[in-house]
């Protein structure tokens, strides 16, 4: 087998999946979609480009070859700050482009990636920070009153700190660096990124995964129970940073070649509306709360059902809660 590759049996059940004894999952999930020619399929639209508050010049749409080439700047940015490899990069990120680059950059480059829930408090991230003793953190500029206390209250200094915003922030010193990685030497089960529990029972606790749990989940889940290839479109009103999100916005997509759309609005029912009349996902993945929002709604409001086009979506998915 090649390096970084995997086989996947779909005749037996459950399906058997092989991996190449070195197996960085960076490259299975971002530079294969270029050796297969996908590199001008969209990977990514960013559904707040067209927002009015939207920083100016962001991009509706990111193709796998831009992707690609920024996992790569970003993964050299980061190997260039962190001190020593394995390190633990905090992500206090909402869901934009940037963090696909931050997260796959990361993994390539050796460096563990830890997205975190943007809406806890600095005690909250204080307590991550110390816990993980980060070699990074990186955080969308509108959560930067939660951090900053945080940082400035924590035992444990990372060895660098960056917003994903502006030209001294992640995305401007990416600019900087090469188009082309190495990717970092793994195996299926080195460690490849952790999610942190939401702490119901005392203290969240960081869950460790490693670079086969990935394909796991795209295999079994994606593939074998939703069905999906590479025209679907995936739309999920559940963040990255929950698990449920990780896998529906950005890992599903990227393992099959299809797309993400990205929002870093809180869900509520006329803005998931919206999203999907305009970008027309065939998956769509919500929570038990939202969906009863959302049919109060197409109760409530007879006049504007014309707003509510649900033709693109062949499948919604449910999580989180029991669904009634």
């Amino acid at each position: 087998m090649a390096d970084h590759s995997v086989t996947v049996d779909h005749s037996t059940t459950p399906s058997q999946i092989e991996y190449s004894p070195v197996f960085n999952v960076a490259v299975h999930m971002i530079d294969r979609h270029l050796a297969e020619g996908r590199g001008g399929y969209p990977a990514i639209i960013n559904a707040d480009a067209g927002n009015p508050d939207a920083e100016e010049g962001v991009e509706e749409q990111v193709t796998y070859q831009q992707l690609a080439e920024r996992v790569n700047r970003c993964g050299n940015l980061l190997g260039a700050f962190a001190s020593q490899p394995g390190g633990r990069i905090l992500m206090v990120v909402k869901d934009c482009p940037e963090f696909f680059y931050l997260f796959w950059g990361a993994i390539k480059a050796g460096l563990v990636p830890v997205p975190l829930n943007t809406l806890l408090r600095a005690d909250d991230y204080r307590f991550m920070i110390e816990d993980s003793a980060c070699a990074g953190l990186v955080y969308s500029p509108e959560y930067q009153s939660e951090v900053a206390p945080a940082l400035a209250a924590s035992g444990h200094q990372p060895d660098f700190i960056l917003c994903t915003e502006g030209p001294s922030g992640m995305s401007g010193l990416m600019e900087g660096y090469s188009t082309i990685l190495k990717p970092a030497p793994a195996t299926a089960d080195s460690e490849c990124f952790w999610l942190y529990s939401s702490g119901s029972t005392g203290r969240p606790k960081g869950a460790v995964h490693r670079h086969r749990d990935i394909a796991a989940t795209c295999v079994h889940y994606a593939v074998d129970t939703l069905g999906m290839n590479q025209k679907d479109i995936c739309f999920s009103a559940a963040k990255l940073f929950f698990a449920y999100g990780l896998g529906n916005a950005m890992t599903f997509p990227l393992w099959v070649g299809g797309t993400a759309v990205l929002s870093g609005q809180r869900p509520s029912p006329d803005m998931t509306f919206q999203i999907i009349k305009e970008h027309k996902p065939t998956l769509y993945f919500g929570v038990p709360t939202l969906y009863a929002a959302q049919l109060r709604v197409l109760d409530e409001d007879t006049v504007n059902q014309q707003e509510r086009d649900f033709s693109s979506v062949r499948c919604c998915v449910s999580a989180g809660e029991a669904l009634p």
